[in-house]
Formats: structure tokens, sequence, C-alpha cells
């Protein structure tokens, strides 16, 4: 089945102002994902790995992609199509508390 990742942005301030009972849907809905067997988490802080031209890595702290809003947090989903991806994505808590959720479809590595 195919893959896809989920990366959802959103800050507290959107999530204070959602009402408690679509936010405690969109818990409720998580919960329903991680024991279909979702692999789900909370995004902490990052680092960037470079090891250009196999020299050596280099470790900086931080991210390296920016947006309006931090990185909440990320899910590994199997869906038949990107369409079903987008459904199960839009009942998370970043998608209903004024955030935004990507979904990413995944290939396989050559």
């Amino acid at each position: 089945m195919p893959k896809f990742v989920t990366i959802g942005y959103g800050d507290q301030e959107g999530y204070d102002r959602t009402d408690a009972a679509v936010r405690d849907q969109a818990h409720a809905h998580d919960a329903r994902l991680r024991a279909a067997g979702v692999d789900m988490g909370i995004a902490d802080s990052p680092v960037q790995v470079r090891n250009h031209g196999g020299a050596g890595t280099t470790v900086q702290r931080g991210s390296f992609m920016s947006s309006a809003l931090p990185v909440a947090g990320f899910a590994i989903i199997e869906a038949e199509t990107l369409e079903e991806a987008i459904r199960l994505a839009s009942g998370t808590p970043c998608a209903v508390a004024h955030g935004v959720v990507e979904v990413w479809p995944l290939r396989t590595a050559p």
C-alpha cells in the first residue's frame, strides 16, 4: 500500500482559539490512527546534517525549512490514494486548529 508522510504545522495560539470539542474530536481521530498502526509523533528541535562530497559530517542546530507556523508533528500513513491520505490528515489537530498539514507521497528509493 502506498505510504505518505504528513507534516503538521501549528502554534499554541491557533490551538487555543479552536473550540475544545473540535480539538477533542481531532485528538480522538489521532488516537484512532495510532491504534490502526500509524506512526505519529510530536516534532522536537531539529538539526541539519551535511556531508558534502563525503568529506566529513557537519551538524547545525535549527531547521532548514521555514514556515509561518512551527512544525508541530508528523505521521507516516498508508492509504490507497492521495485523496484518502488527505481525508485522514484533514481530521488531525493541526488541520482543524488553524494550522496546516502537508501530505507528501513517498516513493521507494532507488
